[in-house]
């Protein structure tokens, strides 16, 4: 280890900056945030530093450098990109025993700047040593995507509450198994979800309770994990995935899904299909039911958004009925991924002015829907699990009004590899689910802009998507590994 990674303390602390341009204003930036008391010496300043010093309590001296300048400075940083002004800067501060940073200079510097990842009060540093400087900002930026963006805020609550947890749970040992499971239980979620007063009532009964009766209640989080394309899970979603220790899931969550669970989580299949179905809808609750009375995290991976034909309004009625705290996860519906993975707008101001989603299955769509409202030239129809009634739909349409020529795209297996998109015509839509014999999932979009399917090729839009490694992936990879 060539460096000594440490965290130094600035507020307050005098800290010279020699440089005026871009390299500079990247200094500044990080330095403001640490509260240092700045001052800035250059002939000339870009406009970004001229703003922040304009308003941000920052010295400025107009004019070149000179070597008393360092003197009473706690650290110094170099930051022209002119060899000679930097490494007088650097020979001057080292001179009077200052550590200096000359920016891309090692060879003048007595320590490097990582890449950072704020979030304050937590803060991660990458650094290679000076060797590959890109290499460490690529690494940044993975974790950056990893961690929630209010993981500053989940430390600054769970630091509140130190003392009080400290005066009522007693034994080193027992303290930290409630943290371990406060950082990964349903307090902390609510904290990442901007639930911050419902967090803090939720911690004070955990504290003022028994708090090992409360690790043996489950919890379940019902996550949408939209229309088939990994990359797009949100990162809410992957995290109740990787925390799991039961998956719950339908027929239309793939293996490239089920990858980004925990790998030593339980998986429970429940798929229903057309006549086919692996466990009723009662059946389901009552898993959901079981494995939560368990005090297990579940997790009910549904496809698309759970709140949109997903059930996931009942199965959180149920659970609420049994006492059974539920976190709802939204996933990208079906309607909408589908579509812009085919290069359908939903809306248009040339075309639609409002969409509508429709079940396309007898019981649900086709028997109660409103077919007058529906045949509008000036909205977008979508149809969801319709396929096997696609003549039903069309005939209907047209019947009350919709022109039969009016544009159709079926979208079959909509954002992943195998994607298909059939652009015709309504009175064709039935003839087109049997010529190219659709079996999988699929949505019905009908109105003016469903045209845009025909003008760009985005069949296999998606192809690329799922072999590059997503980020969460890597992440899994990582814990598993034990690094």
């Amino acid at each position: 280890m060539d460096h000594f990674p440490i965290f130094l303390a600035l507020k307050g602390q005098k800290v010279i900056l020699v440089g005026g341009g871009d390299l500079a204003a990247r200094k500044l930036r990080l330095l403001r945030k640490a509260d240092a008391a700045v001052t800035v010496i250059a002939p000339t300043l870009c406009d970004e530093i001229k703003e922040l010093v304009a308003g941000a309590h920052i010295g400025y001296e107009e004019r070149k450098f000179h070597s008393s300048d360092v003197v009473g400075a706690s650290l110094v940083f170099a930051a022209t990109d002119i060899e000679a002004v930097d490494a007088s800067v650097s020979h001057a501060a080292q001179a009077h025993g200052i550590k200096v940073n000359a920016v891309d200079r090692p060879d003048l510097s007595d320590f490097i700047m990582p890449a950072i990842v704020d979030r304050s009060p937590m803060v991660v540093a990458i650094s290679s040593g000076g060797a590959a400087p890109i290499l460490a900002r690529n690494l940044r930026e993975k974790i950056e995507s990893i961690l929630p963006p209010a993981l500053g805020r989940l430390a600054t609550f769970a630091d509140s509450f130190r003392g009080a947890v400290k005066g009522t749970i007693s034994g080193g040992n027992e303290r930290r198994k409630f943290w371990e499971d406060f950082f990964d239980g349903p307090v902390a979620e609510a904290v990442l979800s901007g639930r911050e007063v419902s967090a803090r009532e939720k911690m004070l009964g955990l504290i003022n309770l028994n708090w090992k009766e409360e690790r043996k209640a489950g919890h379940v989080a019902i996550v949408g994990a939209g229309p088939g394309d990994p990359d797009l899970l949100t990162f809410r979603a992957m995290r109740f995935m990787q925390q799991a220790d039961v998956v719950v899931y339908d027929r239309l969550i793939s293996d490239d899904i089920l990858d980004y669970v925990r790998r030593d989580a339980d998986r429970i299949y429940v798929g229903k299909a057309p006549g086919k179905h692996s466990k009723t809808q009662d059946e389901i609750n009552e898993i959901l039911v079981q494995q939560a009375q368990k005090g297990l995290r579940v997790v009910r991976l549904k496809g698309g958004d759970p709140f949109v034909f997903g059930r996931g309004g009942e199965e959180m009625e149920v659970l609420q009925s049994e006492g059974i705290d539920v976190d709802i996860v939204p996933g990208i519906t079906a309607a909408v991924g589908c579509a812009a993975a085919a290069g359908v707008p939903l809306t248009h101001r040339d075309h639609a002015s409002m969409v509508t989603f429709v079940a396309g299955q007898n019981g649900d769509g086709i028997t109660q829907a409103d077919w007058s409202g529906l045949a509008n030239n000036r909205q977008t129809l979508v149809f969801y699990m319709g396929i096997s009634n696609a003549d039903q739909i069309a005939s209907k349409l047209i019947r009350h009004g919709l022109d039969r020529n009016t544009p159709v795209a079926i979208i079959e297996n909509g954002t992943r590899p195998n994607q298909r998109v059939l652009p015709g015509k309504l009175l064709d839509t039935a003839h087109m689910v049997e010529t190219h014999n659709i079996t999988g999932p699929a949505l019905i979009v009908i109105g003016s802009v469903a045209s845009f399917a025909s003008k760009a090729d985005f069949q296999q839009i998606a192809a690329g998507a799922i072999e590059n490694k997503n980020v969460a992936l890597y992440l899994n990879e990582v814990a598993v590994a034990g690094l």
